[in-house]
Parts: C-alpha cells; structure tokens; sequence
C-alpha cells in the first residue's frame, strides 16, 4: 500500500492555517502540526499572558479536533537576530523596512522545512493567500486577502516542497468551512501588524531601540513649519498633522486638510513635508536593489537581450531593444496592481511607472508580476 505524503503545516492558532490543515487532511496527506514561537515580548491585554501561548491553545484545539500530532518549534533566536535587529537597524537609518518579507525568507520557510526533513516530511504547508501551479506562484484567488507580496523572496526549491491549501479559496469560504466543521476559531480575527509580533505601537516599539532625535519639518518651499522627534519614526506618505503627533505651519494652505511626509534626509534628520497633490509626493521612477527573481533563468534572458533585437519569450513578455520588460508593481500588500516597465542597464534595476503615484517609501518591496505570476522584486531605493 502507498504511504501517504507527510506534510509539517505550520498552524498559528488562526483560521487560515486551520483550515488548510482540514483541506490537506481530506486530500489524504498525513500531517504532524507545528506551532512556531518566534516572539514571546507581546502580551494579551486582558490576561497579561504571553500573546503566543494563546495561539497555542488555538492551534492544539484544532489539531486535536483533527486527530493530528502538533509539535512546538522555538524559532526565538533565529527571528531576533535575522528579523527583529535587522529592523532597527533600518528604521535607524531612515529607512523603512518590510519584516514580514524577511521573516518569510529567513526564518518560516528556511526553518519549518528544515524540520520537516528531521522528521521525514515531504512538504512543508502554510495558510498564506497564494497559490502554486507548475513550481510558479500565481497571486491568491481572493484578490483582498492575496500574500504573495511577502512571499516573492522564495525561490523555486523552496515551491517544490510548499503548499498553500487555502490560496485557492475566498477568506469568506475559509469562514464558512471553518464553522460547517464546528472550529472555535471560526470568527478569529486576523493577525495583523509584524510577523509573529502583531498589532503594537510601532512608534513607541522602536523607542525600545532608538532614542528620539528632534529635527526639523520643512515645507516644499524649504520653509521649516514644525519639529519631529526623529525621522526613523516616520514613513514617506504618511499623514502628519495634530491628530498624527506633529503640528505643522500650513501657512497658505490651511484649507488644505491633509498634509503628508514627502522626503526624509537622514543625515540632517530632516522631513520635508507636503499638501495632497503636492508634485513632491509623487514618484514615477526609482530602483530598486537586492533583486530577487523566483525564475533563476529570468535575469540571464534579460542580460542576453542586445540592442536593436528582441528576445520572443510568451512566459515573460522580454523586449530586447532597451532591456525591459512590462510588469505589473505592487509596492504594498494587496496594494495597486501598477502597470510599469523594469529596466535593466549595467547591473541595475530599475521601475517606471505607467503613471506616478504617492507612498513609495525606500526600504519596502517593489514585487512583479506578469498577470496573475510572481516574478520576483526588489528593494525600493532612492538614488536622489
């Protein structure tokens, strides 16, 4: 008789993962459970305890209403010094960086696979809104609830042995399934903020770390209208104002309700800040860095791209005379599809928007796509 595939699913105590562990099941995968403990700072308002021991006792209800083994995996360590540091050190420089992203490459799937092959597991399984199909990563089916964003720094090893039950369905579906099959968590709400850490104060979480620094606001005339307390604290395109932390001068554009930071200049500790539809809170191009790409073969057709030729290429739309390519670019999760063209020339990247747009802030990640297929991306940075 054939032995059944094993599969390690990483089960947060939430919904998703729950159900993706039922939908494996019925397929007729022998599953062992795992809970990761990746951070143990964040407390439960009401009990006091520990945010991730409750997870726990979500994950090992629904593992044993599924009749499956459930193991705990203390990732702690891994996830301070590879996620949790690495991010200071960016918000210290003025830059705004993506944990989720890095936890996803660095320490969930490195390490959940790692421990699946300790114990003879053939996959490894999460309830992220993606899907797989032919060793590609295709966006959710559920638009609204797609995480294919944070997952584009996986490579095509990491597809092979990976399963995402769940990217297939609605969040509504999953829902339902979850109360047909009588699963506590059912209405759970969703985990939001960082990765394994959750809703927090993200200003006064890094004040653990990074002391205030006052500096100055300027408005786009070079004006200083006001002080911040440091523009690690801030990101380009969020909304400033009293209700925000910072009192701006207006001056003649008090009728002008919403004003947002437009530029940061680290080393003057500098904010420049703008009205809405200010030209210096719109970008059109900027590069981007540490380029990731899910296809190892996708950057040599670009590079062997000459001038003047073009490269025939139906899985990837290459246009050799200029080396470059449409894409579609999303610089935040389950943000704007935007349709733009990436650029390579001498080593470099580069993204140019069909139209500009607000909110591109250095530091976070520009992802590609070619309809519904994840390319890869990048690490927006400015070269002004």
């Amino acid at each position: 008789m054939k032995q059944k595939p094993k599969v390690l699913m990483a089960m947060s105590g939430g919904v998703d993962s729950s159900v993706a562990a039922l939908i494996l099941k019925k397929q007729g995968y022998e599953l062992i459970g795992a809970f990761m403990k990746n951070w143990s700072d964040t407390k439960n308002l009401l009990t006091g305890d520990c945010q991730w021991k409750d997870d726990r006792k979500e994950a090992m209800k629904i593992a044993n209403k599924l009749k499956i083994p459930i193991v705990t995996l203390d990732f702690e360590k891994q996830y301070r010094k590879s996620v949790i540091l690495p991010m200071f050190s960016m918000y210290k420089k003025g830059i705004t960086p993506n944990p989720d992203i890095d936890c996803n490459q660095k320490v969930k799937f490195p390490l959940l696979w790692q421990a699946a092959k300790k114990i003879g597991a053939d996959f490894i399984a999460t309830g992220h809104y993606a899907r797989i199909k032919n060793n590609e990563m295709l966006r959710a089916k559920d638009e609204s609830k797609d995480q294919s964003y944070f997952l584009y720094r996986l490579n095509s090893s990491d597809l092979k042995h990976s399963l995402f039950p769940v990217g297939s369905y609605t969040k509504k579906q999953i829902r339902e399934i979850a109360k047909k099959n009588k699963f506590p968590n059912f209405n759970r709400k969703s985990t939001v903020g960082i990765c394994f850490v959750g809703k927090i104060n993200l200003k006064k979480f890094l004040q653990q770390k990074i002391k205030p620094k006052k500096g100055k606001i300027l408005n786009p005339e070079g004006k200083i209208i006001g002080e911040h307390d440091g523009i690690f604290y801030y990101t380009i395109g969020q909304r400033i104002g009293p209700r925000f932390g910072i009192e701006v001068d207006k001056g003649n554009e008090k009728q002008v309700k919403r004003w947002y930071v437009a530029k940061k200049i680290p080393k003057t500790n500098v904010i420049i800040a703008a009205p809405e539809n200010n030209s210096l809170l719109f970008r059109k191009e900027f590069a981007i860095k540490n380029v990731h790409f899910m296809d190892k073969n996708f950057i040599a057709k670009i590079k062997k791209s000459k001038a003047g030729s073009s490269v025939k290429s139906s899985s990837h739309g290459l246009v050799g005379g200029n080396k470059s390519i449409k894409v579609l670019t999303r610089i935040r999760q389950v943000g704007e599809l935007l349709p733009s063209m990436l650029k390579y020339s001498n080593g470099e990247y580069k993204i140019i928007l069909n139209k500009p747009i607000t909110g591109v802030s250095e530091g976070q990640a520009a992802v590609l796509y070619q309809g519904t297929k994840v390319l890869g991306g990048g690490v927006i940075n400015f070269e002004d």
